[in-house]
């Protein structure tokens, strides 16, 4: 069955091309206004978890008719409330700093490109193992895996198929130093940081491999599909775990017994 993909971000006109999170931050932004406009006016002087509340219900609503995605609704509900909650803590500054960084680190440029990090499970591995085409002697095959994260399908394919070469590259900056820690005593794999769309980058081109696998989010698929079309060559596998290819029905479709219900998507270019 195809997976149906996840709603993206509608955003009226007064926010064109603008990526769901730096949205959100403006919608929360007019949220507080209007909430502190609207004291200003009455007189009433809320108590501040009640003000935050408030802002929040607010931004929430503004959120929906903007045409966020649903799960953006309970993020800008609670977002003023938990800051809010965060104050009344005796925590050290350098604490946040120290979350921010690490978060910064690991989701990097995610308001942008709205991939978040997604970790495929050990049952995915071994069915990309299978997915793999058959050894040949005297060719090494050439593999992909657009968004790395820490490296797993790597490691497993490395390990299981040692007749090939593994390539990833991750945009994030600790998962690609996680990656590339995790890789680096093999000699068949190599992981590189960098976006995917990086003409600058040789490993993106996407000619040289026999199979390419990613596992991104809804967003970049249509954009990914037409790289993938333009570049890579006839005879080799384009693979996509869980998202589906707007208007692109693929060749073979395979469920995964994980938690995540995960689903790979099979085109042969």
């Amino acid at each position: 069955m195809k997976p149906r993909p996840a709603s993206s971000a509608k955003l009226p006109p007064l926010l064109p091309r603008v990526p769901p999170a730096v949205a959100a931050l403006l919608l929360q932004g007019a949220a507080f206004a209007l909430v502190l406009a609207g004291v200003n006016l009455t007189g009433v002087r809320p108590a501040p978890l009640t003000f935050a509340l408030l802002c929040g219900l607010t931004a929430a609503i503004f959120s929906r008719l903007a045409g966020l995605a649903r799960w953006w609704l309970l993020i800008q509900l609670v977002f003023v409330p938990a800051l809010v909650l965060m104050l009344t803590l005796d925590i050290p500054p350098g604490f946040f700093l120290a979350a921010f960084l690490v978060m910064l680190a690991v989701y990097w440029s995610t308001f942008k490109t709205q991939v978040p990090l997604y970790l495929s499970s050990n049952k995915v591995w071994h069915e990309l193992e299978g997915l793999l085409p058959a050894a040949q002697a005297g060719k090494t095959l050439r593999f992909m895996d657009l968004g790395c994260g820490l490296g797993g399908v790597l490691t497993h394919l490395a390990a299981a198929r040692p007749d090939g070469h593994y390539s990833g590259v991750e945009s994030a900056p600790l998962p690609a130093l996680a990656s590339w820690l995790r890789t680096r005593r093999q000699r068949n794999c190599a992981v590189y940081w960098g976006s995917i769309w990086d003409d600058a980058l040789p490993a993106c081109h996407l000619a040289q491999y026999d199979v390419v696998f990613a596992y991104l989010s809804p967003v970049p698929m249509e954009r990914l599909w037409h790289k993938a079309r333009a570049e890579m060559r006839p005879g080799s596998v384009f693979i996509s775990s869980t998202f589906a290819v707007p208007d692109q029905q693929p060749d073979q479709t395979l469920s995964v017994d994980d938690l995540h219900h995960s689903t790979l998507l099979v085109w042969k270019m």
